[in-house]
């Protein structure tokens, strides 16, 4: 006979980690006053003990069943933050945590009733933030709530789009970290379906196909057919378009739409329509979507001095489609959201539109650095195939640099997640036949796609 397993938390984010560990579980929030003072404590036995505490609460409300119970802090400089009390608050909280990084610790508790037997386990991860402005911050908190999360800000939604990198388990960020709760409900014999097989079942309920990818020479393997690629390509747009304004000057985006159609005719993947648009934003960037979605900003074309380099960022990001990096990424990071994209019957609900929304932060975050220069290499080699200059990706290169020499960083810039400029001219050159002298070797971060 299966146990009822209970949640002592109104925590939306650990509600749907649950759900990804395939677990039925009823949900019992509690008030708890948690301890935010270690004193003698240490910052691990302080979640594991306000953790136990609202386990124990919930405990005495059921006669048997499993009680999950959780309790997440931020760290910096030995301080401790919890929820922020009010929007002042989370201001303060977010802009600290963007100067330097924090260590986010989750405490667990598990009762078994029936047994008579309670667990406690933590997890520890460090997280590293760009630095934000106060009109960032206030931007942040106009789309998200901060009041609910601990730190002020959601990893895996919109607040992904400004954390630079974790050292530790990602879900632990989240509040609810998934291995070391599997490892305890196993020790109370849970029978779960596991995270980890979520790939399985994407196979199982998708269709998994292995093929030859002609652009890395490589079998890959798919658990989305084209079709379904474009279906989910759909979802993620309508989400990105209700993000973002499309530009209203037609001729600018029958300048994209020209030149993108040429660079996608030559390409080395013809099984899928481009789609091609400009937003309203004055960012320098491009991002590709799974299934042929490509998007400009009007910032990025205000930027180049012709269509040929022009051509060349468009380029580059059908390399992306081509190669396939969007699709491979998501379907690593984010399988439970990509089926409920996918197998949704209507798009437009919420539940699919956050999906689609953790699905498009996921893109907007970066690729690798060897799939960014596998996008350079391959936009070269499309920009000349359909007729443009191809030297124009290196001049448009050599652009940016100079601009961001000047200026920093902002938060959706094209070079943000790109490998060092030497090294994408190197690559750029091979391609193209040019000779590579000395300085092309200097800040050299990783070799080309093999």
């Amino acid at each position: 006979m299966k146990r009822q397993i209970y949640l002592a938390s109104a925590s939306k984010a650990r509600q749907k980690l649950l759900h990804l560990l395939g677990l039925r579980f009823k949900v019992m929030p509690v008030r708890v006053q948690e301890k935010r003072v270690a004193k003698s404590l240490s910052f691990p036995e302080l979640v594991k003990r306000n953790a136990l505490q609202k386990a124990r609460v919930a405990a005495q409300r059921v006669k048997s069943g499993i009680i999950i119970a959780a309790d997440t802090i931020s760290v910096q400089e030995d301080r401790i933050f919890g929820k922020p009390k009010d929007l002042r608050d989370a201001r303060h909280m977010l802009k600290r945590f963007s100067a330097k990084p924090q260590w986010v610790y989750t405490g667990l508790a598990l009762i078994d009733k029936e047994k008579k037997k309670t667990l406690l386990g933590f997890e520890k991860t460090k997280v590293y933030m760009d630095k934000l402005t106060d009109y960032q911050i206030n931007t942040y908190f106009s789309k998200v709530s901060p009041l609910d999360k601990a730190g002020s800000f959601d990893i895996q939604g919109k607040g992904a789009f400004f954390i630079r990198r974790i050292e530790g388990c990602f879900y632990n960020v989240v509040g609810l970290p998934l291995r070391t709760l599997y490892r305890m409900l196993k020790k109370l014999d849970v029978k779960i379906f596991t995270f980890l097989l979520i790939p399985l079942c994407a196979c199982i309920l998708v269709g998994c196909s292995t093929e030859y990818n002609i652009v890395t020479g490589q079998q890959e393997t798919y658990y989305y057919s084209t079709e379904q690629e474009e279906k989910m390509g759909r979802a993620i747009s309508k989400q990105v378009e209700k993000e973002y304004k499309l530009a209203q000057d037609l001729l600018v985006h029958e300048r994209v739409e020209s030149i993108g159609r040429k660079i996608a005719a030559v390409s080395d993947r013809q099984d899928i329509d481009y789609h091609f648009e400009v937003l309203d934003e004055e960012e320098v960037n491009a991002f590709a979507l799974p299934g042929g979605y490509i998007y400009v900003f009007q910032g990025l074309v205000d930027v180049v001095d012709n269509d040929d380099q022009l051509a060349a960022v468009l380029a580059h990001e059908v390399g992306h489609i081509v190669a396939r990096h969007s699709i491979k990424k998501l379907q690593a990071l984010q399988g439970y959201s990509l089926l409920r994209v996918l197998f949704a019957a209507t798009p437009e609900t919420q539940a699919v539109g956050a999906a689609s929304d953790v699905a498009f932060a996921s893109i907007l975050t970066g690729y690798s650095r060897e799939d960014e220069l596998l996008a350079d290499q391959l936009g070269a080699r499309y920009v000349e195939l359909a007729g443009y200059n191809p030297r124009a990706m290196i001049d448009f290169l050599e652009k940016l640099e100079r601009i961001y020499k000047r200026k920093p960083l902002r938060p959706k810039s094209y070079f943000r997640t790109h490998p060092f400029v030497p090294d994408r001219i190197r690559v750029v050159k091979e391609e193209i036949g040019e000779d590579i002298s000395f300085k092309d070797y200097i800040n050299i971060e990783q070799l080309p796609h093999r």
